[in-house]
């Protein structure tokens, strides 16, 4: 009588050793170290020039009183907070931050709070920031705090916003 098992352990040999390679490989690409990320020291990220945190300011400066306006991007239809940060950067640098303000906090570079300058963002919240305004020099920033307000000039030393977790970014 013929030895019908051994074709069938055959045919399953290079599934067997396809698996155990595939296992090998991933514990090895597991193990291998991380590469690590060089990150330039705080201090050597160049400022925005003169010009250009003027042009910021000014523009920042010059929405104070416009309308809070959910999703809101334009002088006309009123501001959000990341409108209101697109718009002034759009218009004076030619750079346009992304829409949310989740995601402001990786562009551009961190800045430590005691180098802050005029025309950097800062960002509100934990791990994910949830509201953001324009540094303009001073201790104060602008920016649209809430639905029935309107784009306003606050202290970043004011009893609430000091509370605040607080980042801030260089674009």
């Amino acid at each position: 009588m013929p030895d019908t098992t051994a074709p069938t352990q055959r045919s399953r040999m290079p599934l067997f050793r396809l698996l155990s390679m595939s296992l090998f490989l991933l514990m090895v690409g597991c193990a291998s170290p991380p590469t690590p990320q060089r990150q330039p020291p705080v201090s050597s990220i160049p400022p925005l020039t003169t010009e250009q945190s003027n042009s910021i300011t000014i523009h920042a400066l010059g929405l104070v009183g416009t309308p809070y306006r959910y999703g809101g991007n334009t002088p006309e239809g009123g501001f959000d907070c990341s409108g209101l940060i697109g718009y002034v950067y759009r218009s004076s640098l030619g750079k346009v931050p992304p829409r949310t303000v989740a995601r402001m906090a990786s562009f551009g570079q961190a800045v430590a709070m005691s180098e802050i300058r005029s025309g950097d963002l800062v960002l509100f919240g934990n791990s994910s920031p949830s509201h953001a305004g324009i540094y303009v020099g001073d201790g104060r920033f602008v920016h649209a705090p809430s639905t029935g307000g309107e784009v306003r000039l606050d202290r970043l030393d004011g009893v609430y916003w000091s509370r605040q977790p607080t980042q801030a970014r260089r674009p």
